[in-house]
């Protein structure tokens, strides 16, 4: 009973001195810098669509710039396997279709990169010719408001 006693005496808990007493003891992280941002030229599969935006163009690129990516990765996965290969003669031929699949699946990355870069800059045209027909459409509305 006594113990209870004293814990029921005792006064209150102070959480702001209790969170600077924490924050206080642990050491400062040190803050990271922001990388900069390095921009290639495009991979030599792709180039730009005359007339493109310039927001479907960036955009184009991020994915095309991903998907080039990717396809870098999977060709330096290849390489490691060509290393692996003179090591073990017993796996090369394992090794060599593993090489091909890979080689194929990097031409199949880029096939595709091609494709969505290809599709997402006709949507940007296609954007921009809706732009202008409303832009038209509206125009003669006007118009012919004013002649009547």
């Amino acid at each position: 009973m006594a113990s209870i006693e004293r814990f029921v005496r005792t006064k209150p808990l102070d959480l702001a001195k209790l969170e600077a007493n924490v924050t206080a003891a642990l050491p400062a992280l040190p803050i990271r810098a922001v990388p900069t941002v390095y921009s290639e030229p495009l991979p030599d599969y792709v180039e730009h669509t005359e007339g493109v935006s310039r927001v479907g163009a960036l955009t184009a690129e991020a994915v095309v710039r991903d998907y080039e990516t990717a396809a870098k990765e999977i060709e330096a996965m290849g390489a490691e396997l060509v290393s692996a290969a003179t090591k073990c003669e017993a796996m090369t031929a394992d090794v060599h279709n593993a090489i091909a699949f890979m080689r194929d699946t990097a031409a199949a990355y880029r096939e595709e990169a091609k494709k969505i870069f290809k599709r997402i800059e006709e949507c940007a045209l296609f954007t921009e010719d809706v732009r202008k027909t409303c832009e038209t459409v509206k125009r003669r509305m006007m118009e012919d408001r004013s002649i009547a």
